[in-house]
């Protein structure tokens, strides 16, 4: 178990030191269920009776809310990212995978660099190279001359298509598929042609994917996902789609092929993006948002009403269904309305 004195996590944090500098830290916690040896963090406002109970060793705080609170703690511009930071010094999650294990199959021509870990029943195919100290978790499929490069992680039954580049730094979840065909069909008298999706996916450093997402390969050109870039679990992205540097998508959202998205934009849960537009960067879309057109100024959007209880909802679906009807009626008063103030002229 890692330990840390409030001083050192004041260095690594570029943090100041209320009260004692020698206690030692543990773990994270919340304010309500942190225990001797953690350390909590106050974000939200909302939270900051429970400063008074808190059994936290210390607290993450801004200068502003440390004030009044007597205890020790770390003061800092931003309690939540330090929270991150100090999170990640004591995180005890374990290898993907450690050493090679005996049951992985590994090409001749395939190249591990050093310190590379695979796990049981991996697969890593032709041509494959792997950087220094990357992990593939237990049955995942690294596909022909693919390259991913170092310290990156794989966790278990992870597939990689052929020809995909995965960055360094980079972390993807179990499940996800990396550089499946793309939903790429021409018509001809009703019957669907297949159109091989000869592009491929590139994925740059520090990108995270979360559990059974899919990327498609591109059609002719690539998928890609810029640096930074996080994607949740069950998100869906089609061919040729661009994810601009650092932009955050949720969970169960989709967007569809040959689309934009900016660098530094949000796309709530839930949300469908439609194919062929652009998101402007630092554009936000609200969770269950329906995207048609493309955004071409920064913005907060979102398409979806509050939730209602259902006669009300179901008394506004009829009224919708009237706004036609009742539109032709306003414009035929209005015509009225201007023809009366005509002849009494």
């Amino acid at each position: 178990m890692t330990q840390w004195t409030l001083a050192l996590l004041a260095s690594a944090l570029g943090a100041r030191v209320q009260g004692d500098s020698n206690t030692l830290i543990e773990g994270v916690a919340t304010l309500e269920q942190a225990q001797n040896g953690q350390l909590a963090f106050l974000a939200n406002p909302k939270y900051k009776s429970q400063l008074e109970t808190t059994q936290a060793s210390a607290v993450l705080l801004s200068p502003a809310n440390a004030e009044s609170y007597p205890g020790n703690a770390l003061i800092l511009d931003d309690p939540y990212v330090g929270f991150a930071r100090v999170a990640q010094l004591l995180d005890t999650t374990p290898a993907a995978a450690v050493g090679i294990h005996p049951s992985a199959i590994i090409d001749p021509s395939a190249e591990l660099a050093e310190g590379v870990a695979v796990g049981a029943n991996a697969v890593i195919e032709e041509g494959v190279k792997i950087g220094s100290n990357s992990q593939i978790g237990s049955g995942c499929v690294v596909g022909q001359y693919s390259r991913i490069g170092s310290d990156t992680k794989l966790w278990a039954n992870v597939t990689i298509y052929h020809n995909v580049t995965v960055g360094s730094h980079c972390i993807i979840h179990s499940g996800a598929v990396i550089g499946s065909d793309g939903f790429g069909y021409a018509n001809e008298k009703g019957q669907w042609i297949k159109i091989p999706q000869t592009g491929s996916v590139v994925i740059h450093d520090k990108v995270e994917i979360g559990a059974n997402t899919t990327v498609d390969r591109g059609a002719i050109d690539d998928t890609v996902i810029e640096q930074g870039a996080i994607i949740d679990n069950l998100v869906q992205i089609a061919h040729n789609v661009i994810i601009g540097a650092h932009s955050a998508m949720a969970g169960t959202s989709a967007i569809a092929g040959s689309t934009r998205l900016g660098r530094h934009c949000i796309v709530g849960g839930n949300s469908a993006i439609a194919g062929h537009i652009e998101i402007a960067p630092g554009t936000h879309i609200n969770g269950m948002t329906g995207v048609t057109g493309s955004i071409t100024k920064p913005g907060h959007y979102g398409s979806v009403p509050p939730m209602q209880e259902v006669k009300t909802w179901r008394r506004n679906s009829v009224r919708m269904r009237q706004l036609d009807e009742m539109y032709r009626r306003i414009r035929a008063l209005e015509k009225q309305l201007a023809a009366d103030a005509d002849n009494e002229k």
